[in-house]
């Protein structure tokens, strides 16, 4: 991902530099690992020593990384909380430091089946639950909402996916079967948005939670690819999926719903069936749609909040070392 020189210059550059480092840190060590994800729920911040130490600055890319993650759950919970309920997030849950922006677009879907209902109601109740769950960890050090664009980002996605043609739209709120090919562009991204920054957390405290996260995208995500299987989606769903690949790096890792040969790959995963994961460069090329360093872009047209801000160039890397 970023090392921490970047992450220290990039804080200084942004509002999260509001945060005391120490108040962070006290924060992350208020229990020990002892005390579980039961810890995350307190957003009590307290003094520390005023010199600074290499697990104060761990603390601090441990802020950084929480931080990128909430964006992403923001992401996620306006779009499934509007397809389900017609609005989004409360104001009380989007503030923070760094710009607030609003949502583009986003409505009720006309769901055909109680099913699929049902499924798109769970996530999004989830989605929400994480965006309480990260902002009350992060206590005053949590980033507000960015702007969110839920209308031409899905329609640049579609079109170099090959799911439209270059002047045509598409619509994730329009149908059901739209729903689930919106919901696909991200579910997977997010699995491995945390798989790969697993590595990077110091605080056991905070990898258990992150764990518990990615778990549950997990099933997420392989509720909607089950749901596009037997719709009958396979092939915009790869579209989609060799779209986000032509995005993320050269490793050919993203898969699709089906493999080459035609079988059913509802679980995708490496040679020794284990998830990949992204860096938070590699995310950022996805969510901002394009394979290119930049700091905005797609679902963020004005960029992400917090210090990790930048997608990776062509040349750096895919996944976690």
């Amino acid at each position: 991902m970023f090392d921490n020189r970047f992450i220290r210059h990039a804080i200084d550059r942004s509002a999260e530099n509001a945060l005391d480092r120490r108040r962070f840190f006290a924060a992350a060590g208020v229990a020990g690992a002892s005390a579980g994800i039961a810890a995350l729920g307190s957003s009590v911040l307290t003094a520390a020593p005023a010199s600074a130490t290499p697990e104060e600055d761990a603390a601090v890319s441990d802020a950084a990384i929480l931080n990128f993650a909430l964006n992403l759950e923001y992401l996620e919970a306006e779009f499934y909380l509007r397809a389900v309920f017609g609005t989004g997030l409360t104001d009380s849950m989007i503030t923070g430091i760094d710009p607030q922006g609003p949502v583009i677009g986003g409505k009720k879907v006309p769901f055909k089946t109680a099913a699929i209902r049902g499924i798109a109601t769970e996530i999004a109740n989830d989605e929400r639950a994480h965006v309480a769950f990260l902002r009350s960890a992060l206590g005053d050090a949590k980033v507000s909402r960015p702007k969110i664009d839920l209308v031409g980002s899905f329609t640049a996605a579609a079109r170099a996916a090959g799911v439209v043609g270059p002047t045509g739209t598409f619509d994730p709120f329009a149908s059901e079967e739209n729903f689930l090919l919106g919901a696909y562009v991200f579910e997977d991204v997010g699995v491995t948005a945390y798989k790969g920054a697993a590595p990077l957390i110091s605080s056991k405290t905070y990898l258990s939670a992150a764990a518990g996260i990615l778990a549950v995208e997990a099933y997420h995500a392989g509720i909607i690819r089950s749901k596009l299987s037997d719709k009958g989606l396979q092939v915009p769903a790869n579209k989609i999926s060799d779209a986000r690949d032509s995005l993320d790096g050269p490793a050919d890792d993203d898969q699709g719903i089906t493999t080459s040969s035609g079988a059913v790959n509802l679980v995708p995963t490496d040679a020794n069936s284990l998830a990949y994961g992204r860096t938070a460069e590699r995310v950022l090329n996805v969510v901002f749609l394009t394979p290119n360093q930049i700091d905005k872009g797609g679902f963020f047209p004005e960029g992400v909040n917090g210090a990790i801000v930048a997608s990776g160039n062509p040349g750096s890397a895919t996944g976690p070392a």
